[in-house]
């Protein structure tokens, strides 16, 4: 007779997440735990995490693990939006909600995967998502595009310091959008993003990191791979289907310069330090999100036996042990 699947232990994760700036290695250690969990007989399945995988044909510039990479690993959440979809993280709630609910229905441990920390908290946390209103956040974005992100960003600070710092000074889209906010509700943003400390579903969360020079050195690498494995040819198949009229991916690190490489605008050595700098901005960005999370267990992520020290954060046990 085969046994039982095993399954989350009290005080163990409904939801494992593996978190972290970009280029610390989070798909490959999340397909090393699903492996050796898979040997053990604990299904996993993985949903993502990276608002820029959510789109179809952007696959070079996101690091998206092509299927055959994936080693029959189910994944989640990749390839569902067109390029000149708006991408959401009220939207993306539900989506990961409803896939996470199927993936435990169905016996198996959802692993939440990926760098986009406000769509993970979304997610984790019990976040309520104000509605919009057409005319506030036209006005914001007339501001937007006469005064700069800059500006909105010192209305920000302003009116929520902690918001502002949470977004930053170059995210114009998420600073017209917190604005927006603290308008219709008279609330500060930052009262949603507290939100992270009410659960939605138990998880243990696993956090990537690297010592920031050598991070700097693997990022920069990888965008000069990116560049010679075919980013503008991606690119340039990606802007008759709209990637450069998409109010999320046209602003998208990589893709916006090497658009601005295909009109003329950047020749490829600019294109490419642009898209360096500002991979290694949005690395630093990830990191001090995170690491306001003090629910996640930090890795090395040069650590040796990196998968023996992740598991260690995560027991499962049989169901027969868990009436007992």
């Amino acid at each position: 007779m085969a046994s039982a699947p095993l399954a989350p232990a009290s005080g163990t994760p409904a939801v494992v997440t593996v978190v972290g700036p970009t280029g610390t290695g989070k798909s490959a250690l999340a397909l090393d735990l699903a492996d050796r969990w898979a040997r053990q007989g604990i299904a996993v399945e993985i949903v993502n995490a990276d608002a820029m995988q959510l789109y179809r044909g952007m696959n070079i510039g996101t690091a998206k693990l092509p299927v055959a990479e994936r080693r029959g690993v189910p994944h989640h959440l990749l390839d569902v939006l067109d390029v000149r979809e708006e991408a959401s993280v009220a939207a993306y709630q539900e989506q990961a909600r409803t896939v996470i609910g199927e993936i435990v229905a169905r016996n198996a441990v959802p692993m939440l995967v990926g760098g986009s920390g406000l769509y993970i908290a979304a997610v984790l946390g019990d976040f309520q998502f104000p509605g919009t209103d057409r005319a506030v956040r036209a006005r914001w974005e007339a501001q937007l595009a006469e005064y700069g992100a800059t500006a909105l960003y010192e209305q920000l600070q302003q009116r929520d310091p902690v918001a502002a710092t949470a977004i930053g000074q170059h995210n114009g889209r998420r600073l017209v959008r917190a604005l927006e906010v603290i308008e219709l509700t008279g609330e500060p943003f930052s009262a949603g993003l507290a939100a992270r400390d009410r659960p939605w579903m138990p998880a243990i969360q696993l956090g990537l990191d690297l010592d920031r020079s050598a991070l700097a050195a693997r990022l920069d690498a990888r965008v000069e791979t990116m560049w010679r494995t075919g980013l503008l040819d991606e690119v340039r198949s990606l802007m008759p289907r709209g990637i450069e009229h998409g109010v999320t991916a046209s602003r998208a690190i990589g893709y916006a310069q090497a658009m601005a490489q295909l009109r003329g605008e950047l020749d490829e050595r600019d294109a490419i330090t642009q898209t360096q700098n500002l991979t290694r901005r949005y690395a630093r960005r990830q990191r001090s999100w995170f690491r306001r999370d003090h629910s996640i267990h930090w890795l090395d992520a040069a650590a040796p036996g990196l998968i023996d020290l992740a598991e260690a954060h995560v027991r499962f046990v049989s169901p027969d042990t868990l009436e007992s």
